[in-house]
């Protein structure tokens, strides 16, 4: 999903010598240019088949032997989407979001793009505007489908809790986004900004379940400290908020849920939602200073 050479008969307001856009206008422009090529993008075409595709087979699958011609309710699809969301959307993102900076780089467009009337803050702010929209509407094409397919089966009850999943993986795939570009900020090559991208989705994934077990046992860990090292981890986060939002009991859990609930009660969709912010602004704020102070191309 990285972004194509811009062609020097290229039309877009971008490249106009002389045209003195707005910051606004500038960063609109560069999201336009990252949307368009994104979208255009056969990688962007797979992500969107492959995610449609297993939403609507994960609805199908979650109540295939209790009637309804075999489609659940919405409720029992947004935990059966759960777990499938954890695993793909994070790595469409920092894959996404790893090839954006580095590959205009390693095709040599970035100095191109620099010599433009604009800055680099610019710059970047509206790849990742960009590429942000895209995911989005990736997501939202297989959201829609498997949604479409419920209400005409089986109606709308559970509904909410299918809007806040699509609400809350957005957040996290602009979270992972966000990483994503840092990734790609900080390397010279989009090959090891991809392998950098697939190394810390591998650790996310590992850490969200069983490496916190594992840690658990090995190092004898309080609840608490569990839940801290948890809930810093924007998957694990993501997974405790979509449970919050279904109205179900965080037991399932373990003593981590039960402590969570009990603790923070009602602030804690606030504190998740917190840490899935933090996870957004962070990285790209670092990155946004790295790429603005970068002396060489």
């Amino acid at each position: 999903m990285s972004s194509l050479p811009i062609k020097a008969s290229d039309s877009s307001p971008i490249i106009k010598s002389g045209s003195h856009l707005s910051r606004a206008s500038s960063v609109i422009a560069f999201a336009r240019r990252e949307f368009r090529d994104a979208i255009s993008s056969r990688w962007f075409l797979l992500y969107t088949v492959a995610f449609t595709v297993l939403a609507v087979a994960v609805s199908f699958m979650s109540l295939a032997g209790s009637g309804s011609h075999g489609f659940a309710g919405f409720g029992r699809t947004t935990a059966g989407l759960l777990n499938l969301i954890m695993l793909v959307v994070p790595l469409m993102a920092l894959i996404a979001g790893a090839g954006s900076i580095a590959g205009e780089r390693e095709r040599g467009t970035l100095l191109y793009l620099l010599a433009q009337p604009i800055s680099r803050t610019e710059l970047l702010l509206g790849k990742y505007i960009g590429l942000a929209i895209a995911l989005c509407c990736s997501m939202c094409v297989g959201f829609g489908l498997s949604a479409g397919v419920l209400a005409w089966r089986v109606g709308g009850v559970g509904i909410s809790a299918f809007v806040m999943l699509v609400v809350f993986t957005c957040g996290l795939a602009l979270a992972m986004l966000s990483v994503g570009i840092l990734l790609s900020v900080i390397s010279r090559r989009s090959g090891v900004a991809t392998g950098l991208g697939l190394f810390v989705w591998l650790i996310l994934v590992f850490l969200s379940d069983l490496g916190l077990m594992a840690g658990t046992i090995l190092f004898k860990l309080r609840v608490q400290e569990v839940f801290v090292i948890g809930v810093m981890n924007p998957l694990q986060a993501f997974k405790m908020a979509v449970i919050v939002n279904m109205n179900a009991s965080l037991d399932v859990l373990g003593p981590v849920g039960m402590y969570a609930s009990q603790t923070f009660g009602g602030a804690l969709p606030w504190i998740l939602a917190l840490v899935i912010g933090v996870w957004t602004i962070v990285p790209l704020v670092i990155a946004l200073i790295l790429f603005s102070k970068r002396g060489s191309v």
